[in-house]
């Protein structure tokens, strides 16, 4: 059985969170929280967040071992841009572009 969820618009840049999603795919869950529980990005506290959150869907939906879950899907999309401008010298105006990710993870009995 799976379970899924997601987090949009997490204000967070997609390509750094690649590089935290990748440690995780793959493992089972323990595995992954222990792993997420000692990186220093601060993804890795959203990514771990996001985790719980399908062990308790699993949970919702009856999966009786919730240890044997394995992170079957876990992937970053790049979300809407947040753009802000900062004045500069001599009138201008120089635009700052703040990224948001999407994250969608899915996990699956190993059986």
């Amino acid at each position: 059985m799976e379970s899924s969820a997601k987090l949009t618009l997490a204000r967070l840049s997609p390509r750094k969170t690649r590089l935290v999603v990748d440690l995780v795919r793959g493992k089972g869950i323990q595995d992954a929280l222990n792993t997420l529980r000692f990186l220093p990005q601060p993804s890795a506290k959203l990514i771990s967040k996001l985790l719980r959150s399908a062990v308790s869907n699993a949970e919702q939906k009856g999966v009786s071992d919730v240890d044997s879950l394995i992170v079957k899907t876990i992937y970053v999309d790049a979300g809407a841009v947040l753009k802000r401008f900062v004045p500069r010298a001599m009138g201008r105006a120089s635009k700052i572009r703040k990224p948001t990710s999407n994250i969608n993870v899915i996990l699956s009995d190993t059986k």
